[in-house]
């Protein structure tokens, strides 16, 4: 049991909004999916490169949601190690 029951609080809301967060990322990234574009097609079906054991290379983009969300996935891991770390850490 902890001391201050305020320190479980804010745990459990660094969890929280974070994980609501990349929920609604992702829901907005499923439902846009409508914006492709004609070119995307041919892009994605487009084989630049066959690598050996049977990989293909295309010209496809990366997609935007997934790259916030890998984003902040690591800035959130950055600001909670620091988090943690100034505020339990004493010297």
């Amino acid at each position: 049991m902890r001391f201050f029951s305020l320190l479980a609080l804010q745990d459990i809301l660094l969890y929280v909004f974070p994980t609501i967060l990349f929920l609604i990322v992702f829901g907005l990234a499923l439902s846009f999916k409508c914006w492709e574009t004609e070119r995307g097609d041919e892009r994605r079906s487009n084989i630049l490169y066959r690598f050996p054991d049977g990989i293909e290379d295309r010209n496809a983009p990366f997609p935007l949601s997934l790259a916030l969300i890998v984003a902040g996935t690591l800035i959130w891991g950055l600001f909670y190690i620091l988090y943690i770390g100034m505020g339990e850490v004493r010297i």
